[in-house]
């Protein structure tokens, strides 16, 4: 059963003046297509341990899977606690180094990049060199209501060093194993943030791919930029959740600016949006086309963004330099990065000493003590400078 966002979808549409009717059946017959599509439903292995053959088959065909049901009433609960207390430290405004009470605000005392603001309903990457310029082209940016802020939170980044329960939720054991059957068992981090598209407010990102680096290289293939799993807090609809353009990913690099022109629109017709409930897990390769419009409708989206690559991918390759310095990321560097794997396996194991835990092959062996102690989150304090960004 998923949330009834009728009054949204007509929200939406009024914003979208000549094109309301457009917009309106555009969301409509999405939110169609991506129910009738095959890869949803819960983690699944095979006796031997691998991932399901029917849930690899479907992610490797469309690009996504939606694991259902993978964080329980418990588990959502404590994120939910979480993104509060988190809101309650941000700054009053974009710049500030105080928060409504007149505490510290978050991330104030850091070297990475962490709360990242935009306009309310905007579009803050489309057009722009931003991020190499992979956003391609501008999403229309509807009018915010006349009390909106100037700008509101858009984007969290280095999440794990913030929230306790995003770290315990990055080690979700079943999830570690599915990104072991994906990018094998030495598979290297990425890149954590939370996005936060509150309604009237939450901004759009203009249709891209996330793969920078291994476009032209002899050895492409579909799982070389690696995956994104986004876990939901409340639920993703077709008005405030991530559209994608399934099997886009076995494409290569494309031509973002020549497909709206070919659509006559930013309504790419071969696009549907993920739809899921609080609890669910999509992952999501990197490669696909996707995007997501301003939430001008009236369910709060915030998605809880971890990602992982191939080993082969990282090791000894130059960074994109998006998500931290460019930089050669030799098998230190990734090993410091991992060990934020560590310290989540090990606050997960504090918070459920009744779940068997997931074994990362990788830290084996490390002399570094992950237990869950009182400053391990100071630890992770700008870990997202060493982000495997490709």
């Amino acid at each position: 059963m998923f949330t009834d966002i009728s009054d949204s979808i007509e929200a939406c549409a009024a914003h979208y003046g000549n094109d309301a009717d457009a917009m309106r059946q555009y969301l409509i017959d999405g939110q169609q297509k991506s129910l009738e599509l095959p890869n949803r439903g819960p983690i699944l292995f095979e006796a031997d341990g691998q991932l399901s053959s029917e849930i690899r088959a479907a992610y490797l065909k469309y690009g996504f899977y939606i694991f259902e049901n993978v964080l329980d009433a418990q588990e959502l609960s404590d994120i939910e606690q979480d993104l509060t207390q988190l809101k309650q430290r941000f700054a009053v405004k974009n710049g500030d180094k105080v928060n409504a009470k007149g505490e510290t605000a978050l991330g104030v005392d850091c070297k990475a990049p962490n709360l990242l603001w935009a306009k309310p309903l905007g579009d803050p990457l489309g057009g722009t060199p931003i991020a190499n310029g992979r956003h391609q082209v501008k999403l229309f940016e509807p009018t915010a209501a006349i009390d909106a802020p100037e700008e509101s939170p858009f984007v969290l980044l280095g999440s794990l060093q913030f929230s306790p329960a995003c770290l315990r939720t990055y080690a979700h054991p079943e999830l570690l194993k599915v990104a072991q059957a994906i990018n094998g068992e030495d598979f290297a981090p990425f890149h954590e943030c939370l996005f936060i598209k509150e309604p009237g407010l939450g901004a759009a990102v203009s249709w891209h791919q996330d793969g920078d680096t291994h476009w032209d290289t002899p050895a492409f293939d579909a799982q070389i930029h690696g995956f994104n799993f986004m876990a939901q807090a409340y639920g993703s609809t077709a008005v405030n959740g991530v559209w994608v353009v399934p099997g886009s990913h076995v494409l290569g690099r494309q031509n973002i600016k020549q497909m709206v022109v070919d659509a006559g629109s930013e309504r790419l017709p071969d696009a549907l949006p993920i739809i899921c409930n609080a609890g669910d897990v999509v992952i999501c390769n990197r490669q696909l086309v996707h995007g997501s419009f301003a939430n001008t409708g009236f369910e709060p989206r915030i998605t809880i963004n971890f990602g992982f690559h191939k080993r082969s991918s990282v090791l000894d390759v130059k960074g994109a330099g998006i998500h931290s310095e460019a930089a050669i990321y030799d098998a230190d560097m990734i090993e410091k990065r991992a060990h934020a794997i560590g310290y989540a396996i090990e606050a997960r194991r504090a918070q459920y000493p009744n779940e068997t835990p997931y074994s990362y092959k990788p830290l084996a062996h490390s002399s570094t003590d992950f237990s869950w102690q009182p400053d391990t989150l100071a630890k992770l304090k700008d870990y997202n400078l060493l982000d495997l960004s490709i």
